[in-house]
């Protein structure tokens, strides 16, 4: 550490910088995560600079020569999928998940079947945090150990580089990038000036030499991924591994994508010999349903460009304690609160002294106000002890007067329920610029709450 250099303290679950050492990182309100680093003169760790004029750019038009982009398969139709339709030379994919969901797996699954497609490209897994004995291990398991995979195990990153730099690496996958370590800068691996320091020449050297990075990113107990937010910025691509252990399947989630649809889902099932793709996932969602029970409500929901139906699940129970228990599964538990307090004020339904329990089956996270008529006919349903149609679903977005908003894409909902056998459905009233939504299917729409409660006498 030399006179100019600056000394500072960084959390290193948020990136807040302080000038002195605490205990409680102010910003995230975690503990024990605040960390001394070294930080250069000029900003950045033992960098050397030289003054020099820079050279003028070379500007060019918006029309280029390409119409489209050009893209590897990689065998895997979900991944396609959830990347806009392959992989793009020279991007960089931040793949993050819970330990132990299925990351490794996964893109050792990738890797191989890229390096077995029929141009032989080279795929090179570098691995910081197994040695090469436990990749083949995994990669015996999943029958994989005869794929042409170039397997390293390795933390430095002058050493990857050095090693990248003269191959003609089509698929490079980091495994994982809080392991990595960049010697020139004085801070322990995992720490946000090394995670960003490596990732930096990481994603330069992948688009200098136009391969397709994938960097494996641990996740923090809030479900983000671990490290400084500017990492996110910096790929092109954020992909976040879902799926809860008690069930056999994974979804795979697009939340940043240059190349693609935001919010496109990939559904996989773990199996012994790894993760096989679900080509129908509503058809999954729905398979352990039983029909003609109270308090069950199929959705047809959109994720990304994909339609899926899944099965909402209420309970409502007389409460044994003076506040009402809300418990949520796969659900946002303030939407939860906002659609029972709409059914009190606006339907007169007294839920002041139930208990309500809701749940997603499948372990499916659903994010879009469009589930907000489905979760209110599970709750009525389960109130009055009748079960709705099982040839029916749901969905519409609830507003605080209760009023029945449109949703987006209605006719590819009513499709993909078509397609599985439903002959009827409950939705909001359609706006007059819009076609017949559908001739095979008897809707039902419904412009406020307060006619639900006539569905159940």
């Amino acid at each position: 550490m030399t006179k100019k250099d600056i000394k500072q303290y960084v959390c290193q679950n948020c990136g807040t910088v302080y000038p002195k050492w605490q205990g409680k990182c102010d910003a995230c309100g975690e503990w024990n995560t605040i960390q001394e680093e070294i930080i250069a003169a000029d900003g950045f760790s033992n960098i050397n600079t030289k003054h020099s004029s820079g050279k003028e750019l070379d500007f060019v038009a918006l029309s280029g020569a390409k119409e489209q982009i050009d893209r590897l398969s990689t065998g895997i139709a979900e991944l396609d999928r959830v990347c806009g339709g392959g992989l793009v030379a020279g991007s960089v994919i931040l793949v993050g998940g819970d330990p132990g969901i299925g990351k490794s797996t996964l893109l050792l699954q990738v890797c191989a079947s890229v390096a077995d497609s029929q141009d032989k490209p080279e795929v090179y897994y570098i691995s910081g945090e197994e040695a090469i004995d436990q990749v083949r291990i995994r990669a015996k398991r999943l029958g994989l150990e005869k794929s042409p995979v170039n397997l390293a195990s390795s933390t430095e990153i002058k050493d990857i580089i050095t090693s990248l730099k003269n191959s003609s690496a089509a698929v490079v996958v980091i495994d994982s990038i809080q392991t990595m370590y960049l010697s020139d800068v004085d801070s322990t691996p995992g720490s946000v000036t090394q995670v960003r320091a490596c990732s930096y020449e990481l994603i330069k050297l992948a688009k200098k030499k136009g391969f397709t990075l994938f960097l494996v990113g641990h996740v923090t107990k809030q479900g983000e991924i671990a490290g400084p937010r500017v990492l996110e910025h910096m790929v092109d691509t954020v992909l976040y591994f879902e799926g809860e252990r008690g069930h056999h399947f994974r979804i795979l989630r697009s939340v940043k994508n240059r190349y693609g649809a935001t919010d496109e889902i990939g559904v996989f099932e773990m199996q012994d010999k790894g993760l096989v793709e679900v080509a129908n996932p509503s058809a999954l969602f729905l398979a352990e349903r039983q029909g003609n029970v109270s308090g069950s409500c199929v959705f047809a929901g959109i994720e990304g460009s994909r339609p899926v139906l899944v099965e909402i699940q209420a309970l409502v129970s007389q409460s044994g304690y003076s506040s009402p228990k809300r418990a949520v599964v796969g659900w946002d538990s303030n939407r939860l609160a906002m659609v029972l307090a709409v059914l009190e004020a606006r339907c007169g339904i007294n839920l002041s002294s139930q208990d309500v329990y809701l749940n997603i089956a499948g372990g499916l996270r659903i994010t879009e106000p469009a589930a907000d008529l489905a979760v209110a006919l599970a709750v009525i349903s389960s109130l009055s002890n009748k079960p709705l149609p099982a040839d029916m679903v749901v969905f519409g977005e609830i507003g605080l007067s209760g009023e029945i908003r449109a949703v987006s894409q209605p006719s590819l909902r009513l499709k993909e329920a078509k397609k599985l056998g439903f002959a009827s459905a409950i939705t909001p009233p359609s706006r007059s610029t819009e076609k017949k939504l559908s001739e095979d299917i008897n809707l039902h729409q419904i412009g406020n709450v307060q006619r639900l409660i006539n569905l159940f006498n």
